[in-house]
């Protein structure tokens, strides 16, 4: 709950009398003689005038005019209405004038070194500059308040939609990469039932991995090539050695120190898999190296032979999706290049990489 103290704007009060003394020094010329001027008695009530009805105009213009007519767009009739603002609380200011004279043993030019049928110099020369650069600073230092308020309020929305954004997209690795794994246990099962079991106990420890491992936002490097390691694997077992050739370097020693977002190297290397070329006329190959260079940049590398013209709206929502994520997670700290030559189709990935 907000303390008293602020909900009734009492911090406003040394702001006021700091503006003013402020204004008085740089007017009378020193310290020494402002507060000769008020503390002995010669004009404290001009002095608090100048307080109340400044400060009335300020809170005016700050809680009535900008809220009814500047935000809603109607500016000819805010200035119009600032501008009578002023003008009436600096006549209200020049009131006090003469009631300070009125109550004080002094007269009129006494105090004020002007006769009261010159009140329009003081009107014009103190008191209306004064409250207009009032209500200026008073104006700007609000303004300024609810743009930083607005601009916070903005990076959290943005933030939480950056955040579930980045869960959806997620969420859509998981059944993308269930439906491959499944799938090739599958095939495995009919060809080499032990083969398809030691998959399977493979698959549970990729599962554990990615349910209990990959929910921060960025997790070891050298966890993730090692879930990339046990993929290729499971993966191998259901090729045809004798029709594609299979070469794959992962750097462990490189990525160590390092980290990085979870799942984005997955989806290039199930492409790679998903579309490589099983022709028996033609060299079927997958290349895959991976490493982390001296300046902290990982540089993925996957090149795999296809047949056709390989479409990329077939890859399904593995590419789309982790370009997508790369852009939330990395901007302007990754390049991404696909070159798909005649019937070789080649993935460069370099993603400035964070230490631990």
């Amino acid at each position: 709950m907000q303390h008293w103290f602020f909900r009734y704007k009492l911090h406003h009060i040394p702001f006021w009398i700091s503006y003013h003394l402020l204004w008085m020094i740089f007017n009378v010329g020193s310290l020494e003689g402002v507060i000769g001027y008020l503390f002995k008695g010669e004009a404290p009530i001009k002095f608090i005038g100048y307080i109340i009805f400044q400060a009335a105009g300020a809170y005016f213009n700050l809680y009535f005019l900008i809220p009814k007519f500047l935000y809603v767009g109607n500016y000819k009739a805010y200035i119009t209405l600032v501008i009578l603002t002023v003008l009436v609380c600096t006549g209200f200011i020049t009131c006090g004038y003469f009631l300070n004279a009125y109550l004080s043993e002094k007269t009129f030019f006494e105090l004020f070194n002007k006769r009261p049928d010159q009140w329009f110099i003081i009107y014009s020369t103190a008191a209306l500059p004064s409250t207009a650069g009032a209500m200026t600073l008073a104006m700007s230092i609000k303004l300024g308040q609810n743009w930083l308020v607005a601009e916070r309020k903005r990076l959290t929305l943005e933030k939480n939609q950056l955040e579930t954004e980045l869960k959806y997209l997620k969420s859509q690795i998981n059944p993308h990469f269930l439906f491959n794994t499944i799938n090739s246990i599958f095939v495995l099962i009919h060809k080499n039932p032990d083969l398809a079991s030691e998959s399977l106990a493979n698959f549970s420890e990729m599962l554990r991995y990615q349910l209990y491992e990959c929910n921060d936002q960025e997790i070891l490097l050298s966890k993730d090539l090692q879930f990339l390691e046990n993929f290729i694997e499971l993966e191998t077992l259901r090729l045809n050695e004798n029709q594609t050739e299979l070469t794959f370097e992962l750097n462990h020693e490189s990525a160590a120190g390092h980290q990085i977002a979870p799942f984005i190297l997955l989806p290039f290397v199930e492409n790679a898999f998903k579309h490589v070329s099983k022709g028996k006329t033609q060299k079927n190959f997958i290349k895959l190296r991976c490493s982390v260079n001296d300046s902290g940049v990982l540089e993925l590398m996957i090149e795999n032979s296809y047949s056709g013209v390989l479409n990329m709206g077939s890859s399904g929502i593995g590419l789309k999706n982790i370009v997508r994520r790369l852009e939330l997670l990395y901007p302007n700290n990754y390049n991404l290049d696909f070159n798909n030559s005649p019937n070789i189709f080649k993935v460069n990935l370099n993603v400035q990489l964070s230490n631990l």
